[in-house]
């Protein structure tokens, strides 16, 4: 992306190519990290690694579950990448790369090995990114970034984020040993997990919303046909 491209640029390169409306309650959700990707993209000292693409891909298919309709969900994503001059299959791709990795980790300390990465075989990327970032002082840490390492704990050690003192103890560890704003990562992850719970929510009182619905045209039709009925047999014979 060209670092003197504006953020009213990238939306209407986005806009391009995705040219169908965008549901207005998802809309914000699709701008805001439209907005948080672009800024990204244009900072001297951002470099894309496969645990921010994890970040993004998570953040994307979490907050667009229910989103309707279904069909265009790949074709948001994948102007949501272009507009930033990325590639969408490279980001589904090394995402997926490091949610297998996770998922391998289960049952071990994925916490201490992520605060000091080493080994092979399918740990042996993410091991390199992490390293790379933990030497690097001017490694520029994002919220997406730290979405990434959310959702590998998630896949990990998913009864670590269930308990607060011990979800608290791994990001202080992971920080610490990453080099990381500890204290922004734990901000940024509350808010992560917020958002998760709020979602939740929201979608529930649209199910409400839409079986309500449902239900009222259900009624109408059946007064339709009910109205039908008795116009038919009041009718005089002829």
């Amino acid at each position: 992306m060209n670092n003197l491209s504006t953020v009213s640029d990238t939306k209407r390169n986005f806009y391009s190519k995705h040219t169908r409306p965008i549901n207005s309650i998802y809309r914000r959700v699709v701008e805001e990290l439209m907005v948080e990707m672009h800024l990204l993209s244009t900072n001297v000292d951002f470099a894309y690694d496969p645990i921010y693409a994890l970040g993004v891909v998570s953040s994307f298919d979490r907050f667009m579950t229910s989103y309707r309709p279904e069909t265009d969900k790949q074709s948001i994503f994948v102007a949501l990448c272009q507009s930033m001059g990325g590639n969408a299959e490279q980001y589904r791709k090394d995402a997926a790369g490091v949610q297998e990795f996770a998922q391998s980790m289960q049952g071990q300390d994925i916490a201490n090995w992520l605060a000091h990465p080493s080994g092979d075989g399918i740990g042996a990327q993410v091991a390199s990114t992490l390293g790379a970032i933990a030497s690097n002082p001017k490694f520029k840490y994002s919220r997406l970034f730290g979405i990434g390492l959310f959702t590998i704990l998630e896949q990990a050690a998913p009864d670590i984020l269930k308990d607060e003192k011990k979800r608290e103890a791994a990001i202080v560890q992971i920080g610490e040993g990453l080099h990381l704003p500890t204290e922004k990562v734990q901000k940024d992850l509350d808010t992560y997990r917020s958002n998760l719970d709020k979602l939740v929510q929201m979608e529930a009182v649209m199910a409400d919303l839409a079986e309500a619905e449902r239900k009222k045209r259900e009624k109408r039709e059946q007064a339709k046909v009910e109205a039908a009925a008795s116009a038919t047999s009041s009718t005089p014979a002829e």
